[in-house]
Order: C-alpha cells, then sequence, then structure tokens
C-alpha cells in the first residue's frame, strides 16, 4: 500500500536520486516551489543539502509522489522536510527519514499549510518533534508514523487559517495510520526526561473539529491520543489504542466530544504505578465535557460509549482539578464559553469574589462559571471493560490498578474552596455511568480524592445525602451512593 508508482505521471518533473540541493531554493525555475507541479522522486535515497533549514517549500497545489523506494533524507543535519504556508499540497509514497526536528516543531507540514493531503508514507526516524503536522483542512492517512522523537502528529495553524474560535486548526483528519514507537526512548515525559507534557502519540493543541478514526496506535512513549487546551467537536473512533506507555486516549481541559467504538488494550502498564495517589486509566477525561455553549456537531455532548477495554492499568476516569481555571497560573490561555467576556486578565480581577450562578464583577457575568473548565455532561455507557490483575506487572488495588473514578480535590483557591466541585462534578454536572459491561474485580473512585476503593454496591447506589453530612466534609469520605452506572452488567 506504502509503494507508489514505478514511472512518472505524465507531464511530472522527475526527480532524480542524490543530491537536490539544487531544486530547495524558493521558486528555484525548476524547483520544489514552483506552484500546481507534480514532482516524482526516483527510486533511492534524495538528499536535500546540508544547511539545517535546507528543506523543501511546496508551491500551492503542489504534488509530490515517491516511486517504490524513494527516500528523503534528512542526514541528521536538516531540521524539516516540508515547510512553508503553500496550500492544497499532497505529499504521498516517500519515507522521510533522519531529520533533527525541534520540540514543538514539525517533520512535514512545519507550518500548518492549509489543505495538505499527506497519504501512503513513512515518516520515521526523526529526533526532535512530530512526524507529521495538521493544517486546517489536512488529511493524514494510511501512513506509517513511526520512532519519531516527540510525537507522532502534532496540530498547528497558520495565519488566516487558523479557526476564529479555537486559536487553532480546524477540520483535521487522521485516520488509518500506524502510529508507534514515538517518543519510546522516554526523552520527554518518562523519568529523566524533561517532563514537559508533550510527547506520545500525537497530540491535538486547539481543534474545532477533528475526525480520528481507524488509526493502530502502540507503544508510544506517553498518551497515545491526547486532546490538550481548547479543543472542541472531536471525534475519535473505531481506533486500536494499545500498549501505549500512559493513558490511550486522554482529553484535557477541552469541549464537546465523541469517543465510541475503540479498543484499548494493555495501556498505563508503566506510568500507571509510577503516580503515587492517583488512579492512571485507558481514557483519562480532564476538566471536559460537552458544553452547548460552544457551537458545533457535537455542542453539549461528551460521549464514551461502545468501547471495549481490556487490561489497561485503569478503566475510564472522569476528573476535575478543584485548583485549575483561567488565571491560575498553569495555562496561557482561557476557557472558549464567551472570549470577549473571559479572559486571564477578566478571571483573574473577579474570580476572588464570585458567586456560582450569579453575575458578579465588572464588567459583570457568571465569572464562577465562565473561568472554568469543566468535567460536565460526560455520558460512559455501553462500554465493556475486561480486568484481570494477574495479567498487568505490578497491579494491586493498594498500588491502585483496576480502577474507575469521577471525583475531584478539594480546593484551595477562592470561589472553588472546600468540597464545591467534587460535589458539583459527581452529582451536578450531568455526569452518568450507565449499562456498561464489567468482568474483573474493578474498583471506583468517587466524589472527592479522599474516597477510594469504593465497592461495587456502592457504586450503583441511589443518590443519598450527595455526601453533605458534616462528617463527611471534614473527612472528605463518603459512605453513601453516588447514583453511578445502574443497569450495568457483568460485575
Amino acid at each position: 500500500m506504502l509503494n507508489g508508482p514505478a514511472s512518472a505521471p505524465a507531464g511530472a518533473v522527475v526527480v532524480p536520486a542524490g543530491d537536490n540541493s539544487a531544486l530547495t531554493p524558493n521558486y528555484a525555475n525548476p524547483g520544489f516551489s514552483v506552484p500546481n507541479t507534480t514532482f516524482w522522486f526516483a527510486p533511492g535515497v534524495h538528499t536535500l543539502g546540508t544547511d539545517q533549514y535546507a528543506q523543501i517549500q511546496p508551491g500551492d497545489g503542489d504534488v509530490y509522489i515517491g516511486a517504490p523506494g524513494a527516500i528523503i533524507s534528512g542526514q541528521k543535519a536538516n531540521q524539516s522536510a516540508f515547510t512553508s504556508t503553500g496550500s492544497n499540497v499532497t505529499i504521498e509514497y516517500l519515507t522521510i527519514q533522519d531529520f533533527v526536528s525541534v520540540e514543538g516543531q514539525m517533520v512535514v507540514n512545519h507550518d500548518g499549510g492549509q489543505g495538505w493531503i499527506i497519504k501512503f508514507n513513512t515518516v520515521q526516524n526523526n529526533t526532535g518533534g512530530a512526524g507529521v503536522g495538521l493544517g486546517t483542512d489536512t488529511v493524514v492517512s494510511d501512513n506509517c508514523l513511526t520512532h519519531n522523537g516527540e510525537y507522532g502528529f502534532s496540530s498547528i495553524c497558520s495565519g488566516s487559517s487558523c479557526d476564529p474560535l479555537t486559536g487553532g486548526a480546524a477540520n483535521v483528519t487522521l485516520t488509518n495510520n500506524e502510529i508507534s514507537f514515538n517518543d519510546a526512548d522516554g526523552e520527554y515525559d518518562q523519568p529523566g526526561g524533561i517532563d514537559c507534557g508533550c510527547s506520545g502519540g500525537g497530540k491535538l493543541w486547539q481543534v474545532n473539529g477533528a475526525t480520528v478514526t481507524g488509526n493502530y496506535v502502540h507503544d508510544n512513549g506517553q498518551v497515545g491520543i491526547w486532546a490538550d487546551t481548547d479543543n472542541t467537536n472531536l471525534n475519535i473512533s473505531n481506533n486500536t489504542v494499545t500498549n501505549n506507555y500512559s493513558e490511550g486516549i486522554m482529553i484535557e481541559i477541552s469541549y464537546n466530544f465523541s469517543i465510541t467504538n475503540n479498543v484499548l488494550t494493555n495501556n498505563a502498564w508503566k506510568a500507571g504505578p509510577q503516580l503515587g495517589g492517583f488512579p492512571d486509566s485507558a481514557i483519562y477525561i480532564s476538566e471536559s465535557g460537552g458544553d452547548s455553549r460552544i457551537p458545533g456537531p457535537y455542542s453539549g455532548k461528551a460521549i464514551i460509549s461502545g468501547n471495549t477495554l481490556t487490561d489497561n492499568w485503569g478503566g475510564i476516569v472522569v476528573w476535575e482539578n478543584a485548583n485549575r481555571f483561567c488565571s491560575d497560573g498553569s495555562d496561557g490561555v482561557c476557557t472558549l464559553v464567551d472570549p470577549k467576556t473571559f479572559t486571564l486578565s477578566s478571571c483573574a480581577a473577579n474570580l476572588p469574589t464570585a458567586v456560582a450562578g450569579k453575575s458578579t464583577g465588572s464588567p459583570a457575568a457568571d465569572y464562577y462559571d465562565g473561568c472554568r473548565w469543566k468535567a460536565q455532561n460526560v455520558e460512559i455507557s455501553n462500554n465493556t471493560f475486561h480486568f484481570t490483575p494477574a495479567n498487568i506487572p505490578q497491579c494491586t488495588t493498594a498500588n491502585l490498578c483496576g480502577f474507575m473514578g469521577l471525583f475531584s480535590n478539594y480546593g484551595s483557591t477562592a470561589p472553588y474552596t472546600g468540597a464545591a466541585v467534587p460535589t458539583a462534578i459527581t452529582f451536578a454536572q450531568g455526569n452518568l455511568w450507565k449499562s456498561n459491561t464489567y468482568v474483573g474485580p474493578w474498583s471506583f473512585w468517587a466524589w472527592s480524592q479522599s474516597n477510594i476503593d469504593n465497592p461495587v454496591a456502592k457504586w450503583q447506589s441511589g443518590v443519598t445525602d450527595k455526601c453533605a453530612t458534616s462528617s463527611e466534609q471534614q473527612s472528605g469520605t463518603c459512605d453513601t451512593g453516588f447514583g453511578q452506572d445502574l443497569g450495568s452488567t457483568g460485575l
């Protein structure tokens, strides 16, 4: 499937193997930047020059096709293979390897060109950044993205192609790729690395509209598929996600998504034992959920359904950090609910006196709700969870293996102090587990960060006092029902 045409298409510029540096200067004639030109790379190794910035800068509508055995090598000297903001570029059937990218940058589609089609390529053995960039209207399909330094893929946009709501790429498609062994050496987010939260199979950042389907995501050095910061309208479905160092799928401070019909196996075996007080999981939802104030096809929805999870370190955890909000100092962006009203500066000025459900401050607004990313309206239904502790190294309940969770920590910053957020995420934000199938001795973490190792009877019991008694509030331990997963089977 990755082998291109054995002869040049009609009208194509034939690019011989060897040193192709004469074609790299911008708009050389002939050269790689001439718009609406097809280039056919002959079998063999192609190089672009010795300078770190030697690269191909496509013009609008250019097409780059590899013959069987065509390799573009960065010679461990060039930073990127394909750059520029040219639009509607096609790259097919090439092996692109040995580039020395930079953290946060991409080897292919370095600058977030719009409407690129990247198909049937092998992007491998590149150090530093990501293998490919997902720009607005970009389709990345049927590629092998393997052994890249930071990620297999990462989203990026440029200029007017950036979405006006999120500030990132829009309408990106990642389908039928094999994404494997990226950051396998653990230089970023494993013990001894730089601990940046910036590695793994790939990351979506401030994307409005992503289709992530049919991919095989395995053996990456951190999270398999990671949507981080102000993403919305995400479809993550029919993927096979296995053997990743940490979570298989993670949604963080984002909105409106559908995670359906995925198979997740053996994820977080290595990261799970190291968390020390927090349950790692196959699917992790962090301060994310459905919000009808954000427009789009998944507006108001956060669906996790029809997935099969087998022998991961944990199942599904839905978490909301009570001390994480716009202007807390940990994120350089704000929420998407009303960007003109809720900004870093307005939230910093008005949150200390905010009151839930009321307009306060100047200008008057509901800062309590508008400045928070919330784990809300998450429906977890009709999933199948298989768990055999003996199959997983170091897996014990004391080591927080085999947990589900819907909980938060006690807040220490006004206005979210005490049990306000644990009570909201558990009882007031529309989160619901129902009709799932469990096989194995699962445990449940509910309400507060202190309320762990709940048996099935508590997880499925009806809501009673909503953990509101004085003794429960003081201890952080709630002995009453949480109203979750009624109608589940196999327990």
